[in-house]
């Protein structure tokens, strides 16, 4: 679903975000319009931000399966991005300074309990003071946005089993290797070649490890 009308605009907002948050967020694409596309679920990313060289029309996608705050938060983290290509263009790195300074900016009139609960609300102000690029990477803010995640409870994210776990993704099966940084280095087991998956990607059917009992 790909919208830009006023009209539409809006519409996608209060389907996903609770109606505390909807007029900010869409006072945020009153200031600058771009196209919103709301999109499947994606194992490698939550959204994401385009825009082609010398040009101010931009696409934001979100994931359709992300719970109210995760989507706000992740509606809100593009938004930085198009608010920082327009200030600077392609001149500066895509989760440079320019970038944490928007979003920062950004997110302070959203960092009280009207808009996320206590148990976001605490981990995402410590967040907020040095934002990374995925705030994923930040594990007591990702447990906290899990928490409000409709299917929580059958969840199984990469990070959390062993490693040398046996585990499927997208009908295929891996070996969990090692951590690099927020990825995993994981082998397939029928072509034997080698994927760096994110951390926190919800995986099944796992087979736990051995050698970590």
């Amino acid at each position: 679903m790909k919208v830009r009308s006023e009209q539409s605009v809006r519409s996608v907002l209060e389907q996903y975000i609770l109606p505390p948050s909807v007029d900010f967020a869409f006072a945020l694409w009153q200031h600058f319009p771009f196209t919103l596309q709301i999109t499947k679920s994606r194992q490698t990313k939550v959204g994401d931000f385009r825009c082609h060289h010398h040009s101010t029309n931009a696409t934001i996608t979100i994931n359709q399966d992300l719970n109210p705050y995760v989507f706000l938060l992740t509606y809100v983290h593009e938004v930085a991005h198009h608010h920082t290509h327009l200030q600077f263009g392609h001149k500066v790195e895509a989760h440079g300074k320019e970038w944490k300074e928007m979003f920062m900016h950004l997110m302070q009139p959203l960092l009280q309990e009207i808009h996320f609960p206590a148990e976001i609300l605490h981990p995402l102000k410590a967040h907020m003071q040095h934002p990374k690029a995925s705030s994923f990477t930040d594990a007591t803010l990702t447990h906290a946005l899990r928490l409000f995640d409709k299917n929580q409870k059958t969840i199984v994210l990469l990070s959390s089993i062993p490693t040398g776990s046996i585990f499927q993704l997208q009908g295929r099966y891996f070996k969990k290797g090692k951590l690099r940084r927020t990825r995993v280095l994981c082998e397939e087991l029928k072509s034997k070649r080698q994927y760096l998956v994110p951390a926190d990607a919800p995986v099944s059917d796992v087979q736990l490890s051995m050698l970590n009992f």
